[in-house]
């Protein structure tokens, strides 16, 4: 099977980390890096040993790739996401984009349009659902161990105690996440309340509670902090139904599935050996599973973890927003 041409645009932290992935995975042949500093470019490139680009036209003429990762930055750290993305894709690759899709819902219903539109896979790193936990609490789901859903509850705090670009900083960059394992799990959100707080001294919006009515009729409810140092877990989710409940911690450390039939627990731990080592794991099998889905020629609008995902999540998060902005109950639309 011939390697998939990759190229990575955007090398900060988080895009050199895509670039190492796909310098290790069978999958891929990372064939060139793109950053509008030069700095960083040519830092890059020579770190990787592959060619490097400040233009992104260039970098798409010169190599012709057929997967692009867009982790480009900017305000809320997603404005920049919109120009690459739908250059890469006109340019026939498929993306993996950087979350938030975007911080603009109408420039991110254009990005999956014309993923759409080209026939392009498009996906977003919405991580934290491409664990083992994560796919075996799904596996349990699909075997009717939980049942017809009642209720999930969410939490992720990581402490960020720098004040960041906007008010909304924290609720646009950190909830696709929280917003996707609900929605991986309980299904599309319909209605969104949200209250927030503003830590001591701060002038963002730093922690949240929002409560949620899903499609389905459960609810749920989500706690999201930047306020809490990460001494101990970082995410918790419990999903429960009519024959039982889950929870998962951590994203990879455990999922355990409570029965309502019995006493007997069921429990998956992340082993010492041959386990997630940290959180640089979770993109390492989030990539593979895109270029996996690509390898395989699975159609654009059956990838997990996809554009039309990340926007519908960014989607909850903007209803919350006007949540807290108006004190009402938002629709999600």
């Amino acid at each position: 099977m011939n390697m998939l041409r990759v190229c990575v645009i955007g090398l900060g932290n988080i895009g050199n980390l895509h670039a190492d992935i796909y310098k290790a995975d069978p999958l891929a042949e990372l064939v060139g890096v793109c950053d509008k500093i030069p700095e960083r470019a040519e830092q890059a490139g020579r770190r990787l040993g592959v060619p490097h680009f400040t233009d992104t036209k260039a970098l798409l003429a010169a190599l012709q790739p057929d997967v692009c990762s867009i982790a480009t930055g900017g305000f809320e750290y997603s404005s920049d996401h919109y120009e690459p993305t739908m250059q890469a894709l006109d340019a026939g690759c498929h993306v993996l984009g950087e979350k938030p899709i975007s911080n603009d819902i109408r420039l991110a219903e254009e990005m999956v349009a014309f993923a759409r539109h080209k026939n392009r896979c498009y996906a977003i790193n919405l991580n934290h659902r491409f664990t083992p936990a994560a796919r075996i609490a799904k596996q349990w789901q699909r075997e009717g161990r939980i049942g017809a859903l009642l209720f999930c509850n969410m939490a992720l705090w990581i402490g960020r105690p720098e004040d960041l670009d906007s008010p909304y900083y924290h609720l646009k960059a950190l909830n696709p996440h929280s917003v996707d394992i609900m929605r991986h799990f309980c299904g599309d959100v319909r209605r969104v309340q949200c209250f927030a707080t503003k830590a001591p001294g701060r002038w963002m919006w730093s922690t949240a509670s929002i409560n949620v009515q899903f499609a389905s009729g459960a609810v749920g409810h989500l706690t999201s902090s930047y306020d809490i140092k990460r001494a101990h877990a970082v995410e918790r989710c419990e999903v429960a139904g009519v024959n039982g409940r889950f929870v998962i911690e951590d994203m990879w450390m455990r999922a355990t599935l409570y029965p309502a039939e019995t006493m007997v627990q069921q429990v998956y731990q992340n082993p010492v050996f041959g386990g997630f080592a940290g959180f640089r794991d979770t993109f390492r099998d989030r990539i593979h599973a895109f270029l996996q889905e690509v390898s395989d020629g699975v159609p654009p609008d059956r990838i997990d973890g996809s554009g039309a995902d990340g926007l519908a999540a960014q989607k909850v998060i903007h209803a919350a927003i006007e949540s807290l902005e108006t004190g009402q109950i938002v629709e999600v639309t």
